[in-house]
């Protein structure tokens, strides 16, 4: 199992790229199911779930190439001969279960295994199986499946309104009502800009949708939808996270393809803290070289609120903050996974149910640390690069999932980081 070696080597300076949205290309990727017509997708991150993601739609009948070094996806869904998506698939990553509205709108059947991926909280289908039931699926859940019909092969347009915003949820509804008979309200719906993103490739497609980026769609569905060419929106958590690196070592580094509208909240709480952000011709630059950063307190809530995913990121950039911080984790229970593997390193961290209280420490010092989820692995990359001494983070397979090429991106602005083959 690979691990990564970090050293702390001082300010980082220069550019950095960023990358497709993992979390956009996951859900472009099934709207492939909608239409017999080839769909492609630019700007395509090259990650351990984008290739998860392809198996199961190959396993479907779709036709799946990377191309350009797989920054392009050539997808073509013109013969979906199988409507069972496995378990041995599915289970590797909870966006599996977006296939299952693609399949149940255009053939009115389909078979999905209940999901799985990182292990933080319960995150739980109920309201992706709820939406489709507004719309006409008859759902029986059984042997680990979700087994779904539309009676008469057809969804019905209807009226979902979800009792809080779920993110997966509002995406399978929009993809299932695009081909729906009549029209479809979501209410309460998510507003991310992977959901705008979303949207704006189904219309491109032909699907009737208004509202992206407010509570409320409306969906007019249509009998067919065609093919389309579409760039992946840049990752906003990627660029967050690389956002971090030259504020907790000091330096300058300017983030090639990033947009400050993605991340308004987090570019607050970033400037609080006395990191210079600003927009640049080509993205975004962060700079930090007066002293630590000051203390803050951040609370996760749904877009356009401080992102879920970037909380462990930013509790290593507090733990070297000049005082306290408080942080509030509203979105996932028990995502504070990283906080006993940052206190490893010398941070003073006290966790209490959903809330997170980090007295900042001058220095934080290497050490061996394990990463328990996607964003807790580079969550203590950042705080290798901040440490003194060496830190070495194991079970790094969690980081293929959601960061392409961190090594090299690193490393290409100063940092002294390596990835260790293991036997």
């Amino acid at each position: 199992m690979d691990s990564i070696l970090v050293t702390g080597n001082g300010p980082l300076n220069g550019q950095i790229e960023i990358a497709g949205a993992k979390n956009a290309c996951l859900t472009l990727m099934p709207a492939t199911l909608l239409t017999e017509e080839p769909l492609t997708l630019t700007n395509a991150p090259r990650l351990s779930d984008i290739k998860t993601m392809t198996s199961l739609l190959q396993s479907l009948g779709a036709e799946v190439a990377a191309m350009q070094d797989g920054q392009v996806l050539a997808m073509s869904s013109h013969d979906i001969h199988n409507h069972t998506a496995e378990y041995d698939i599915v289970r590797k990553m909870r966006a599996s279960i977006l296939v299952l509205g693609p399949m149940l709108a255009r053939d009115g059947h389909a078979v999905v295994s209940l999901p799985g991926g990182c292990a933080i909280g319960a995150r739980p289908v109920d309201l992706h199986l709820k939406a489709l039931e507004a719309l006409g699926a008859e759902l029986e859940l059984k042997d680990g499946y979700v087994h779904a019909k539309a009676p008469g092969g057809r969804l019905i347009g209807g009226t979902i309104d979800f009792p809080f915003v779920s993110v997966g949820a509002t995406e399978n509804a929009v993809l299932a009502a695009t081909l729906a008979k009549g029209t479809t309200v979501i209410t309460n719906a998510a507003r991310e800009p992977e959901i705008v993103d979303l949207v704006q490739c189904l219309r491109k497609m032909g699907a009737q949708i208004e509202g992206e980026g407010s509570s409320t769609l409306t969906i007019e569905g249509v009998d067919r939808l065609n093919g389309a060419t579409h760039p992946v929106v840049a990752d906003r958590i990627e660029l967050g996270t690389y956002m971090l690196a030259p504020a907790i070592c000091g330096g300058e580094v300017e983030l090639l393809g990033g947009s400050l509208d993605l991340i308004g909240a987090f570019v607050e709480k970033l400037s609080a803290t006395g990191v210079e952000v600003s927009a640049t011709e080509n993205g975004v630059k962060v700079s930090r070289k007066n002293g630590r950063v000051q203390a803050v307190d951040v609370t996760t809530e749904p877009f356009p609120g401080f992102p879920t995913d970037l909380q462990a990121q930013m509790m290593a950039l507090l733990c070297t903050a000049e005082g306290t911080s408080v942080l509030e984790e509203k979105i996932f229970e028990n995502r504070f996974m990283h906080a006993p593997e940052l206190m490893r390193m010398g941070a003073q961290i006290d966790v209490s149910g959903g809330t997170a209280t980090v007295t900042g420490v001058e220095r934080l010092k290497g050490a061996p640390v394990m990463a328990t989820d996607l964003r807790a692995s580079v969550s203590l990359i950042l705080a290798g690069l901040a440490a003194e001494g060496e830190t070495r983070v194991s079970r790094v397979y969690h980081l293929d999932r959601g960061y392409e090429k961190v090594v090299r991106k690193l490393s290409g602005v100063g940092a002294k980081i390596e990835r260790i083959k293991e036997a």
